[in-house]
Formats: C-alpha cells, structure tokens, sequence
C-alpha cells in the first residue's frame, strides 16, 4: 500500500510531529549515554548529572506515550491502516509500562542512593537502560516504514 493512499494531510502534520519529538527522545536517551559515559570518579557530582539526564528522559518518555498511544496516534492508526501490524503495535505499547518503570527505578537508584560504592552498578543498569530504549525506538521506526513506507528518522 502507498503511503499516499493511507496517510492524509492531517496525519502528515501528525507524523511530522512524531518526527520532531523522536529527535527529542533520541537525544534525551543520548544525554544519559554521554553522562553514563563521563567519569565515574567524579562521584556525587556524576549521580547527580546522570540523575538530572535520567529525570528529562523521563519527561520525554512521557510525552512518547501520550504522543503515540492517544486515539488516532501512532499506534492506534497503524492498526487500522495495516492490521496485520496489530500485535506489533501492543507489544510496542505493552513496552512503555516495562520502560517507564525501568526509567523510574534507574532515577531512584541514582537520587536515593547514599554512598558511591555502588557506581559500576548503576552505570551498568543505566546502560542496559539506553539499550532497551534504542531497541524500542528501532521496532517503533520499522513499524511506521511497514504501516505507511514513511521513514520518522533513524539519523542521528
């Protein structure tokens, strides 16, 4: 199906939407990759700039599942317009519960945490966090390509 025959003027301007804030997401996930990164010596200093990148991801996701899961959006309209895509898009959205709780208790670990013993921990689980959201957002990407053959951006 073309994707003239599937996505009117209005859900162009929705895509576009989408488009710009995946950019956001895209680049909240890569500030916590860039802090995860810095030196973890840095101690307290490096918790609080981990915890402060964790807490604007945790904004954006937000504004991810209000943006993708609301009647009409992202999900909702590549069920209809493919149906054979149904199951893709639940498993997308049954994911945001998984990750929005994985977000949170990456923030808590690293705002209630009261020593800095536990450093290497928490980078390693705010690691396998960022993994888990850039495999979200690749299935989310190739299930817009499948349901409209529009491309949302996977350039950095």
């Amino acid at each position: 199906m073309a994707s003239d025959d599937v996505v009117t003027e209005g859900f162009r301007a929705y895509l576009k939407q989408v488009r710009a804030h995946r950019a956001e997401l895209r680049d909240a996930v890569r500030r916590v990759e860039d802090t995860l990164a810095s030196p973890i010596a840095r101690g307290t200093a490096w918790r609080t700039r981990v915890a402060v990148a964790l807490a604007n991801l945790s904004r954006d996701f937000e504004d991810h599942i209000h943006l993708t899961e609301r009647p009409g959006g992202l999900y909702d309209s590549a069920r209809s317009a493919q149906p054979r895509l149904a199951a893709t898009a639940e498993s997308l959205v049954a994911e945001h519960a998984g990750l929005r709780a994985a977000i949170e208790a990456c923030l808590s670990d690293f705002t209630e945490g009261a020593d800095d013993a536990d450093l290497e921990r928490l980078r390693e689980s705010g690691t396998h966090l960022i993994g888990q959201l850039v495999r979200h957002r690749q299935r989310g990407g190739d299930l817009v390509y499948e349901a409209y053959a529009v491309d949302i951006g996977g350039e950095g």
